[in-house]
């Protein structure tokens, strides 16, 4: 289910098109959520 990111990003290059599940079941891919605009994405590792 986890999808590897690879390496680290650097400034400038694009966010990787992830494919993210939704709690209402649906999922949806990063490119359709921001459509084109400025977006942050923060990822929420779990509980340490």
């Amino acid at each position: 289910m986890a999808q590897s990111l690879g390496e680290k990003l650097d400034a400038g290059q694009a966010f990787p098109d992830l494919a993210l599940k939704l709690v209402s079941g649906e999922t949806r891919r990063i490119s359709e959520i921001a459509a084109g605009q400025w977006a942050t994405v923060l990822l929420y590792r779990g509980d340490w």
